[in-house]
């Protein structure tokens, strides 16, 4: 019995956990066997160039734990996203959807920019496991080739989405790639 109590206890940390954060708004529009369509609004990020997933990820915590301008601390958002930019490649964190251009306090550090993500229509596929570049790629080649089958018009370079604390145990976590798309809906 207490094994069975502290298996339950556990499984309740690990999934609160994995629904700490707030979600990014989208209206999902279709949904295949692998992969749906959802269109999102416009959104506000912070974002920094990196060359490894822990600077970034370091330099953008910073921001939302207070270091900026205004001194705010700002709730994180999931997910967080990687997409290479002009050769480079650039992890974002989403704002709540309260902060605007007006309200949202200026980054500290140059380095980190607030920028606004225009809306669209974006393919989706979403993996569970560890986040690592093979996983990302074979789910970036599956969904892509499913979308030119679709004749599904790509307009982005794919963008990595991850859902989860580093913690968190592989086989709940969620991974997404994505692309920005051009459909008539």
């Amino acid at each position: 019995m207490r094994k069975i109590l502290s298996i339950y206890i556990l499984s309740l940390i690990v999934v609160s956990s994995v629904m700490a954060a707030d979600e990014v708004k989208y209206t999902t529009v279709s949904k295949s066997k692998i992969y749906e369509i959802r269109k999102y609004p416009d959104r506000l990020v912070i974002e920094t160039e990196t060359s490894d997933q822990n600077s970034g990820f370091k330099r953008l915590f910073k921001y939302i734990s207070g270091n900026n301008k205004g001194n705010r601390k700002i709730k994180m958002t999931t997910p967080v996203t990687q997409v290479e930019k002009n050769g480079s490649m650039t992890m974002q964190f989403y704002l709540p959807s309260k902060f605007k251009k007006y309200n949202t306090p200026s980054p500290s550090n140059s380095d980190v920019k607030i920028i606004n993500i225009k809306g669209g229509y974006y393919a989706v596929i979403k993996y569970s496991g560890s986040d690592n570049t093979a996983s990302f790629q074979r789910h970036k080649i599956l969904l892509k080739s499913y979308l030119r089958a679709d004749k599904i018009l790509i307009i982005s370079s794919p963008i990595r989405a991850s859902y989860n604390r580093p913690f968190t145990l592989p086989k709940l976590r969620r991974n997404e790639v994505m692309f920005k798309i051009d459909i008539n809906l």
